[in-house]
């Protein structure tokens, strides 16, 4: 097979699985490692795909780009509501907790709705909403105002302000993209600036992140991967991300998906 006949069957795969590792390439083409990542270098500098560690995935939008909270909550539900039910064990009554914008906080939110005594600030509009639904006489839901970003997230100044007077046991924080080099990250800068006092509000930092943000890398940075106490992925992650990841974050925790 020539060179430019593998690249177009790699790229299919990439299309049709939204990635690949180099060492499936090199079982299925029986090339060498080196000859399989020359041809991921050459789709790479086409713009076709993102060369992640230890593989490639489907080029993906810049790293600015931000879909809406309808669009990312279609997107790994059973994954999501794993992490999600995994996070809430760390709830206890009477606790004060923090739960920034995203879908997986959201579907946080949705357990936390029968929690005694809790305390949660939130800049999320899905969030609120969701414990508004059926709303405890004993917890106390506080909105920030601010902002509405294509998330719906509340951001800016406002939000900023409201936070920093604050003082939370944990917060639960949704990121877009994780990696070694850039840490946890987001596409939206002022949601990053919000995020980043969320932090700073927290004694402890629970992160919750499914698998395809691994090597995702939004425009700004929220905070470094050893700033996580604890960080919530599914099972859906490769063996060498867990390896990278686990030698920065306090501890990883890995759920299995519905």
């Amino acid at each position: 097979m020539l060179a430019q006949q593998r690249q177009s069957a790699i790229l299919d795969l990439i299309r049709q699985s939204g990635g690949v590792r180099v060492s499936q390439l090199v079982s299925r083409f029986g090339v060498s490692d080196m000859t399989i990542r020359r041809d991921l270098e050459v789709l790479a500098e086409r713009g076709l795909v993102d060369k992640v560690h230890g593989g490639a995935t489907l080029a993906g939008p810049g790293s600015a780009d931000e879909p809406g909270f309808a669009a990312k909550s279609i997107r790994q539900q059973a994954e999501k509501r794993a992490i999600a039910r995994r996070a809430a064990t760390l709830v206890e009554p009477g606790m004060a907790v923090a739960l920034s914008a995203g879908t997986t906080t959201a579907a946080l939110a949705r357990l936390l709705a029968e929690v005694r005594g809790l305390t949660v600030v939130t800049n999320s509009i899905p969030v609120a909403d969701a414990l508004y639904q059926e709303p405890r006489p004993d917890q106390t839901v506080v909105l920030t105002g601010g902002i509405r970003t294509p998330s719906d997230a509340l951001t800016g100044p406002v939000a900023e302000s409201a936070i920093a007077s604050l003082n939370v046991d944990l917060l639960f924080l949704g990121v877009h993209g994780m990696s070694p080099r850039t840490g946890f990250t987001t596409p939206n800068l002022l949601e990053a600036g919000v995020n980043r006092c969320l932090v700073g509000s927290a004694r402890r930092l629970v992160v919750l992140a499914d698998h395809t943000k691994w090597e995702t890398i939004g425009i700004a940075t929220i905070a470094p991967l050893e700033a996580a106490d604890i960080l919530v992925t599914d099972s859906g992650l490769p063996a060498d991300a867990r390896a990278a990841i686990g030698e920065q974050v306090g501890e990883l925790v890995v759920v299995d998906a519905d």
